[in-house]
């Protein structure tokens, strides 16, 4: 593919194709509309229906789709054709500004969390403009938010976008306060690194516990798995090389920036990361990223996992948010700068994030909350379930001083503290990366690494906007105020890194002594799913989304309810998996072997061969009081997952999964595993994770 500028976003409704085909007035109201975020006139939307019809088809569209995100995780569409009936028995191509703006899914069917029942159907999706449309596989694909007949949100986008306006407002007001009218929008900006593993098909359909669950249930680990780092960066090997090639491609087309491919540190394992772009469009392009790694993969015959931690004992999957905040101007407002004036707005918008962070650890935390990604969280280059947050040796002695009142020396310089005479100069990657920090600065933006490789990133960014416009609003309310700006902003600066700065650890954050430190320092440490989530319907956040009109206490209610039965659901759908999985694997192969090691010891004792403390006669020995051991860790399993019907309230529900019926789980995968180590490989009937992990060649 050498004409990569011309494949760049071909496939996509954007600028260029609007100045093309709308007319200028049109272009011009469209453009007002998105930038105001007010309402699209219906008669502006009748043109650009028409005008994204016409190029739809000759891209050789016949349907169109509203494209949403519900809480499933996943996206959602319904497909309609373009055709409308004649009287004479033909039909023509259609699309109107009333179908463009607006369409009416079934809302009953989708996770609600109690908003809806099964005979309250209806629900709207609402065009977004603010993200382009483009076409895909015969079909034009319109992005829109997603609510119920009485006007709750239902997705995950309609949030994110609420919290944008949120920042944007609360961004500004502080940028007027250091003299900048130019700027008339703050985004926040998102560049989602996506890890993934690749298989072989074939070997993904003899697996019933990745088929159902996306991660194996059972396997003992392999001679080789990652020890010796030799899979990271190394060599793409040609069968992956070429899904790559097909995956960028079609990346490309639909305007994503993919930019960077490589090996990841587990046998199997590879990494996608784009260029930032703004939060919305960021998270609409992860879900097409993810949707095109399974549907391109399928294609080269090669499964794609997403899972947080397919494979137990190796590296587990997540997606690393970038996140920043940029002007329409185009400043990074997380740039450090190289003038003193820009140094002290670079200071206040990174206390408001340092003070978010710590003042809202539970919200960062419980949006990375899932039965998958509590298997990652902590282990394998996975940051742990403690939020605390990396700045690196000179930004953090740049805070020391500034707490301190005293002077800061950079090779050999001397410089004063904030608001006195002259500020540092701080440059961009003064110091090494933390990964094992869940939240770590890194040069102009913050890395957040606890998300899981299957979440949509519209969560942990909508909570980070609306945290940090919170400290915003109060930094803007203090200052707005002041008589003396600069002694006042250096006041505050001091004050909030003395009142939060026990959030900012640069050490090892897998090490037993930070679990101690945490504690003393008042961190919270929330590492399951069932702790973490009640913290959502905590009066204070609830408190902090209503007063930011992002979430109402119904729809926060609402979202912890779904979170708490997805919880449920995936250990539910687990434990019978894995029930179906020994009954019908495990145990068939080890009796079948069993059976063999009987034959060959009556042979043996037929033909007068002493087979007392004999090996075969051991090994038979310890199988059979594994099998043992099995059967009753089995019937544990059946007897828990039965339990649960006694267990109606969701938050109970939730804890006796994690305590007893995950755990029950655990005991039964270790005796399968210890089986599979014994038995003979023509008698066990699953592939084994060394034969999985280096499947493809």
């Amino acid at each position: 593919m050498s004409d990569i500028p011309s494949l760049f976003g071909s496939m996509v409704f954007n600028e260029t194709v609007m100045r093309e085909k709308l007319p200028k007035d049109i272009y011009k109201a469209l453009k007002s509309t998105i930038s105001s975020g007010k309402t699209l006139d219906i008669q502006v939307a009748n043109v650009v229906a028409s005008a994204m019809k016409d190029w739809a088809l000759e891209k050789g569209a016949t349907h169109f789709t509203h494209w949403f995100q519900p809480m499933t995780g996943i996206t959602a569409e319904k497909h309609d054709s373009f055709i409308s009936p004649t009287k004479d028995g033909t039909v023509i191509m259609e699309f109107s500004g009333k179908e463009l703006v607006k369409g009416e899914p079934d809302a009953s069917s989708f996770p609600s969390g109690g908003l809806r029942a099964t005979f309250e159907a209806r629900g709207y999706t609402a065009w977004d403009p603010t993200s382009y449309a483009f076409v895909k596989e015969g079909t034009l694909y319109i992005p829109t938010a997603f609510c119920s007949y009485s006007g709750e949100v239902l997705d995950k986008k309609t949030p994110l976008l609420r919290s944008m306006e949120a920042i944007d407002k609360q961004a500004l007001r502080i940028l007027k306060l250091f003299g900048n009218t130019d700027a008339t929008r703050v985004t926040s900006t998102v560049g989602p690194e996506q890890e993934y593993f690749l298989i072989d098909k074939e070997m993904f359909l003899k697996r019933p516990d990745l088929i159902y669950c996306g991660r194996t249930l059972i396997g003992a680990r392999p001679p080789k798995g990652q020890e010796m780092e030799d899979h990271y960066f190394g060599a793409i090997k040609p069968r992956v090389a070429a899904f790559m090639k097909e995956l960028d491609e079609e990346l490309w087309k639909l305007g994503i920036y993919s930019k960077t491919k490589h090996n990841e540190v587990a046998p199997a394992q590879h990494e996608i990361a784009p260029i930032f772009t703004t939060t919305n469009i960021a998270t609409d392009h992860n879900q097409l990223t993810m949707e095109l790694l399974k549907s391109v993969a399928n294609k080269h015959g090669l499964a794609c996992l997403l899972h947080e931690k397919p494979f137990a004992g190796v590296n587990g999957s997540g997606k690393h948010n970038n996140w920043s905040l940029s002007t329409n101007k185009g400043a990074n407002l997380l740039e450090p700068g190289d003038t003193p004036s820009e140094n002290a707005q670079f200071l206040l918008f990174l206390t408001a994030v340092i003070k978010a962070v710590d003042e809202y650890q539970d919200l960062l935390r419980l949006t990375v909350a899932s039965a998958g990604n509590d298997h990652r969280l902590g282990a394998n280059e996975a940051p742990p379930a403690i939020i605390s947050m990396f700045l690196g040796d000179e930004l953090t002695a740049i805070l020391d001083s500034i707490e301190a009142g005293t002077d800061y020396e950079d090779k050999g310089k001397t410089f004063m503290g904030v608001g006195v005479k002259v500020l540092p100069h701080i440059p961009k990657d003064t110091t090494d990366r933390n990964r094992t920090s869940p939240f770590a600065f890194t040069g102009n933006k913050f890395e957040f690494r606890s998300p899981g490789s299957s979440f949509s990133v519209a969560g942990p960014n909508f909570v980070l906007n609306t945290i940090v416009a919170e400290a915003l609003e109060q930094f803007a309310d203090e200052l707005e105020n002041s008589k003396d700006f600069k002694v006042d902003l250096a006041k505050l600066i001091k004050k909030t890194v003395n009142e939060h700065k026990r959030i900012i650890f640069n050490g090892n954050n897998y090490a037993p002594e930070w679990v101690d430190e945490a504690k003393k320092r008042g961190l919270l440490n929330l590492p399951t799913t069932p702790e973490a989530l009640p913290r959502f319907i905590e009066e204070k956040n609830i408190k902090l989304f209503e007063k930011h009109a992002v979430l109402s206490r119904t729809e926060i209610h609402s979202r912890y309810e779904i979170m708490m039965e997805n919880y449920c659901k995936t250990i539910h759908i687990e434990a019978l998996a894995m029930i179906d999985l020994i009954q019908k694997e495990v145990i068939p192969s080890v009796l079948s072997y069993q059976n063999e090691l009987v034959r060959l010891l009556k042979n043996k004792k037929e033909i007068g061969l002493d087979i007392s403390n004999t090996m075969d006669e051991k090994l038979l020995s310890k199988i059979a009081k594994l099998t043992d051991c099995l059967s009753t860790a089995l019937e544990d399993l059946k007897n828990a997952v039965i339990e649960t019907k006694e267990h109606t309230e969701t938050l109970d529900c939730a804890k006796f999964y994690r305590e007893s019926v995950f755990l029950k789980m655990q005991n039964l995968r270790g005796i399968a595993d210890e089986l599979e180590t014994l038995v003979a490989k023509k008698y066990w009937s699953l592939p084994t994770y060394g034969e999985i992990l280096y499947s493809v060649q």
